[in-house]
């Protein structure tokens, strides 16, 4: 299933997106009383949505021109939790732009938090003005779906909801001058994510799926989740080890090579640039730099 987020009739809802895109189905249409995805998203779990939504049949359906499309989780409960160099070309490019020797095997990931007052829409405006290093950087969300727990590798697909693309935008030049990622990623309008919640009937934890990123319809990334250093299963084992992670906790895997600051010289974004992530299985995320 595809979940989205959507304006209809000034009202916040969660729906179900058609099959062809054409048209959303409130999820009220199927019996569920949740109206945001956060509600959704800590009142039942993917598998319960997934039996209710198949013992209705999906009629009264709006256009997909009758609604405004919004971040499938507008407001995060909590900091999305990011994984850092999680791509061995990645890591390379990072530490040429740093001027830092390349340090090989990584053994441990690497984590930071990306804060975010409100997540930016498919299709939705970052202003240059904040700064003069604008990056780019696609990557796989993770959704989980219940509170986890000390979950091991084997059993972490059981708290998974869903996933999402999410660009992790980035100002390298503040990244740079605090010494650290925080800071730099978390400006306002730096979390682009979308355009749907896919449930995770439809995407195995740690499949290999395409990923790219284009920026003015130029290739900038192309890769495949296969190629993370610590997989899906990892991380969730790994963070649930530390600290509870609840219910609607977001977490973005790394990027791979590509990014602007990858390049010699570094090909940051611009004014008028465009840019679209895309993931397998998930669809298009589309940012306009204004």
């Amino acid at each position: 299933m595809k979940l989205i987020t959507c304006l209809h009739k000034n009202n916040e809802t969660a729906a179900l997106l058609s099959k062809d895109g054409a048209e959303v189905f409130p999820l009220s249409h199927f019996g569920i009383k949740s109206r945001t995805m956060n509600e959704l998203i800590s009142e039942t779990t993917a598998e319960a949505l997934a039996e209710k939504v198949g013992s209705h049949k999906a009629v009264g359906g709006i256009p997909i021109g009758d609604v405004k499309i919004l971040s499938p989780i507008p407001v995060p409960k909590q900091d999305i939790i990011c994984l850092g160099v999680n791509y061995t070309e990645h890591a390379k490019e990072s530490a040429r732009y740093k001027n830092e020797k390349y340090e090989g095997k990584r053994e441990y990931p690497v984590y930071f938090s990306k804060r975010v007052n409100e997540a930016i829409p498919d299709g939705g405006e970052i202003s240059l003005k904040i700064t003069g290093r604008l990056d780019y950087e696609v990557e796989l969300a993770i959704i989980i779906g219940k509170d986890a727990e000390n979950v091991k590798a084997e059993n972490a697909e059981d708290y998974i909801f869903g996933y999402t693309i999410l660009n992790d935008i980035s100002a390298r030049d503040v990244q740079m001058r605090h010494k650290q990622w925080y800071m730099g990623k978390s400006l306002t309008g730096f979390c682009p994510m979308g355009p749907c919640i896919v449930t995770k009937d439809e995407i195995r934890i740690n499949e290999a799926l395409k990923l790219t990123s284009r920026v003015n319809g130029e290739i900038r990334q192309k890769s495949s989740t296969g190629l993370m250093i610590f997989k899906p299963d990892y991380i969730i084992e790994e963070l649930s080890s530390y600290a509870k992670l609840k219910a609607g906790t977001i977490i973005s895997t790394g990027t791979p090579s590509g990014v602007g600051m990858g390049f010699t010289p570094p090909r940051f974004l611009n004014k008028g640039d465009t840019v679209v992530c895309e993931v397998e299985k998930i669809g298009t995320l589309t940012t306009h730099i204004i």
